[in-house]
């Protein structure tokens, strides 16, 4: 079973979800979304707490309001983390999260650096109002995981047309613009002709020096 929350510290409210026990921990290691971010006490056992990244988001960016929360919420769901003060929060993307066969269930480590954030207490009503808001189900990890492709495919073919139309319409503008420098180089040179003094003819001459 997978718990999951509703943050209202930012808006539009952000989803934060974690797993019911170590198993369903292990599942969310290896299911959780790539751009998702895993939240954790340091040194101490706790969830494993995930930040659905809302678009348009960077995980170096998350808002302060919302990293309380988070942090907020891994402390409480520590037995051991809960009953202390100035706790270490470690937070890193789910895709750089290492996971080897020979590890504890539940156990992780990571390909690069993480980034840290400091907790001085635990503040029971942030963690009061995330409470309120959690709904426990079942989440089918493989299925969800080929709906997410699939939709994160078609955004990338609609965004690749919108490029290639753009690309089109952009080379038959400037096709446009050459052409109507051309035809206006064009009249240019028949104007000047036009201007230009016609030959005389000898009688003309003859005529003028008269």
């Amino acid at each position: 079973m997978v718990l999951f929350f509703t943050s209202t510290a930012v808006n539009p409210p952000a989803t934060i979800y974690m797993g019911k026990d170590k198993h369903e921990n292990e599942d969310l290691i290896k299911y959780a979304w790539p751009q998702d971010v895993w939240f954790h006490v340091d040194k101490l056992s706790s969830a494993h707490v995930y930040l659905r990244m809302p678009d348009g988001m960077s995980w170096e960016a998350i808002p302060e309001p919302l990293l309380t929360d988070l942090a907020q919420l891994v402390k409480a769901n520590s037995i051991e983390g809960n009953k202390k003060d100035n706790l270490t929060i470690i937070y890193t993307p789910a895709d750089n999260l290492k996971k080897t066969g020979d590890m504890a269930v539940g156990q992780v480590s990571f390909h690069s650096d993480k980034r840290v954030m400091h907790v001085p207490k635990r503040e029971n009503l942030i963690v009061n109002r995330l409470n309120k808001t959690k709904v426990e189900r079942e989440v089918d990890h493989e299925q969800e995981r080929v709906d997410r492709i699939k939709k994160e495919s078609a955004a990338k073919r609609a965004a690749a047309a919108a490029k290639k139309k753009a690309d089109a319409e952009l080379a038959r503008a400037r096709e446009a613009e050459k052409a109507s420098r051309s035809y206006d180089n064009l009249f240019n040179v028949e104007d000047d002709e036009a201007d230009a003094p016609k030959n005389q003819s000898i009688q003309e001459m003859m005529d003028d020096f008269m």
